[in-house]
């Protein structure tokens, strides 16, 4: 009994020498963590600087502009297709359930036209767009960089800013918002077919209530965010491309951490445009738009 009272102070003191240390290395860890982290921070507002001065001061080159265009655009176009057309379908199909409640099924097309244009027909195309062209561009300047090609653009004297990033910035930031009003037209008419199918709204009906309901400036705010979607996707694609390090494996590795960057950071911006958007004089703008399209 006088051995364990003896010896229990000391392991106490042990203990908490252990959970002391234990403590200071994880803090020490996130701490690195957190640097580590404003450094590459740092480092993506540098080249996203370098990229708006290039572009600029010298130009794109518009013809690797259009050959990334057609990469970013057409050949993302099936994909967007398939998901906002079938989003709107089941959009329609739970929205006429639950406004049946209350005896609003009829006005189906009013919500499902508001929820495309001004959320899920930007925030879906982005998306799509993002998980398709940004990988391509990661693990293409992805490979690019660990076989060595950036340096000899480098070594040749060009600028692989100029060559690599700006052209695919810049077609991303144009194909997004062409992609987002297909998406958004897709999206209505899915929702269409099922109001009429399903529910047995006539079809003159609904598109009635979507174009009574839906405003430019909702479709004008959706499109808006779009070029911030495109431009995101393009930058951080180039970003994680050009330090890429590894291998074959680092390329792998950098394709995953460009389309989950790119997906978190659209749904962050989203929550910030649209919250931006809202504080805008909707009616003015409305006024506006109908005074320039008449």
């Amino acid at each position: 009994m006088v051995g364990l009272l003896v010896e229990y102070p000391g392991a106490r003191r042990g203990f908490a020498v252990n959970s002391g240390a234990s403590l200071g290395r994880s803090v020490a860890v996130v701490g690195d963590r957190v640097l580590h982290g404003l450094e590459v921070f740092g480092d993506f507002l540098l080249l996203a600087f370098e990229t708006l001065r290039t572009g600029l001061r010298r130009g794109p080159g518009w013809r690797e502009v259009l050959v990334q265009f057609e990469t970013a655009a057409v050949r993302s176009l099936p994909i967007v297709a398939v998901t906002t057309f079938f989003t709107g379908m089941v959009l329609a199909l739970q929205t006429a359930f639950g406004l049946a409640r209350f005896g609003a099924k009829p006005y189906v097309g009013s919500i499902v036209g508001l929820a495309i244009v001004r959320e899920l027909g930007p925030v879906l195309a982005a998306i799509t767009m993002g998980a398709r062209v940004g990988a391509g561009i990661s693990s293409e300047l992805g490979s690019m960089k660990v076989t060595e090609q950036v340096d000899a653009i480098r070594a040749m004297g060009a600028d692989p800013v100029e060559k690599l990033v700006v052209p695919r910035v810049l077609a991303c930031v144009l194909a997004l918002p062409l992609l987002t009003i297909f998406a958004d037209f897709l999206g209505i008419f899915g929702g269409m077919i099922i109001a009429e199918v399903q529910y047995s709204i006539p079809a003159q009906f609904y598109v009635t209530t979507v174009v009574t309901t839906v405003e430019y400036a909702d479709f004008a705010s959706g499109i808006a965010k779009t070029f911030v979607f495109g431009w995101i996707i393009g930058m951080v694609g180039c970003f994680v491309g050009l330090r890429t390090s590894g291998g074959t494996q680092g390329v792998g590795q950098a394709t995953t951490r460009a389309v989950v960057v790119a997906s978190i950071a659209i749904f962050v911006s989203d929550f910030f445009l649209t919250r931006a958007l809202l504080m805008l004089p909707t009616e003015q703008l409305t006024q506006l738009i109908r005074q320039v399209l008449s």
